[in-house]
């Protein structure tokens, strides 16, 4: 076996492959123009536009689009009434939006640990670590397969909880048949570039609430609204509107959504792509012994955002820093999601301590991202399989 490119080998490709990236095409500069030549680039007729498309897309009654995934998680938290002293349960392998949303409401998040298999939020942990503070939870769809819905409806159900699905990695992905965004009682997405679909930036929050929703759009734009049924004075007349409640201006704008709007045209392509490499990945790494596969839930007929490979680390000579090192010597740039969000001086200044999700932190020590998106070539594919062969084979105990 020849020397990892690290060591003075020859590396397996001799261009840059990243871990992830943006796919557009004609349709989409064609979207932009089309709304950069209207006479609306924000608060226009493609927002609802965007709006009804991502309903008839999940399947969900309501849809409030917004500025981010960050903004969409705050809206969210906001609306299942999180405030002073209330408390959020999610999950450390995130992004650390998932847990913030609870301090911006000034609530506190709280670390439920993960399956050691799926690397999703473990819903007996979630149980354990339910209090009377408790008021919802934050399920993140981590790499795009869902969370196990059925078993946090029931104990959401029981407890009196709002279950949020943090969906910034999972549209497109179905949970026994039903798209996500239609089954919790609040679903968020992110169009950041990375993602599956983009708008360059861009959120929204789905729900089959009207309760949910009326207080979603309040929160999107400054707590303001024109519908005379929530208004607390007599009209002045149609120019006339009220601030109800203190909101945010969490707007996206018209550009985003028609681009948006553009890439949700391609989903279905993108998922079939994207299903394409995790199965090439995924027949690959499963004959090594010196990685382990993520496992999928049946329930879930996953759309991959991210393909984390599990180092076995017991079996390498290496670390994941080394080998994540040796990666980037054979031109794969690689990247490891997620640092536990509690590890951030932020959280320890706020009195949270490394150990209490020991499941998590075992598995950010092994975890690294491979490149996984819709552009890629059988021989990317290829060429990243190569190299984890070549790197573990020659690193192998």
């Amino acid at each position: 076996m020849e020397k990892p490119a690290i060591c003075g080998g020859t590396p397996v490709r001799d261009k840059k492959l990243f871990y992830g990236h943006q796919y557009l095409d004609q349709s989409d500069y064609d979207a932009v123009m089309e709304v950069l030549k209207s006479d609306y680039l924000t608060c226009g007729p493609k927002i609802t536009e965007l709006e009804e498309k991502l309903c008839e897309i999940t399947g969900a009654k309501y849809a409030v689009v917004c500025s981010n995934g960050t903004a969409a998680l705050h809206i969210a938290a906001l609306a299942a009434g999180i405030g002073k002293g209330d408390e959020l349960i999610t999950t450390p392998i995130t992004f650390a939006a998932s847990a913030n949303c609870a301090f911006y409401c000034g609530g506190r998040p709280v670390f439920a640990d993960i399956n050691e298999k799926t690397y999703n939020i473990d819903p007996a942990s979630v149980e354990e670590h339910i209090t009377e503070r408790t008021k919802a939870v934050v399920a993140v769809d981590f790499t795009g397969q869902a969370v196990e819905l059925e078993r946090l409806q029931e104990i959401c159900k029981k407890n009196h909880l709002v279950l949020i699905e943090d969906g910034a990695h999972s549209i497109g992905t179905k949970y026994n048949g039903i798209p996500v965004g239609s089954i919790a009682d609040m679903t968020t997405f992110s169009f950041h570039p990375v993602k599956t679909v983009t708008g360059g930036e861009g959120g929204a929050v789905l729900t089959n609430s009207e309760e949910y929703y009326q207080k979603l759009l309040l929160y999107r734009s400054h707590g303001i609204t024109r519908n005379e049924q929530f208004l607390k004075n007599e009209s002045h007349g149609p120019w006339y509107y009220e601030q109800v409640d203190l909101g945010y201006n969490y707007r996206l704008t018209d550009i985003q959504a028609g681009l948006i709007l553009s890439q949700l045209d391609k989903l279905e392509m993108f998922k079939k792509r994207r299903k394409e490499l995790v199965a090439r990945y995924n027949d690959a790494f499963s004959k090594l012994d010196t990685v382990t596969v993520q496992e999928e839930i049946p329930q879930s007929d996953t759309t991959r955002h991210l393909y984390i490979l599990r180092l076995n680390t017991d079996r390498l000579t290496i670390d994941r820093k080394q080998f994540f090192e040796a990666m980037a010597a054979e031109n794969i740039c690689c990247n490891v999601h997620y640092i536990p969000v509690y590890y951030f001086p932020y959280y320890e200044e706020n009195g949270y301590k490394k150990g209490i999700c020991p499941k998590a932190e075992a598995l950010y020590e092994e975890m690294i991202t491979l490149p996984l998106y819709y552009a890629m070539s059988d021989k990317d594919c290829d060429d990243v399989i190569k190299a984890v062969e070549k790197i573990t084979e020659y690193y192998k105990k």
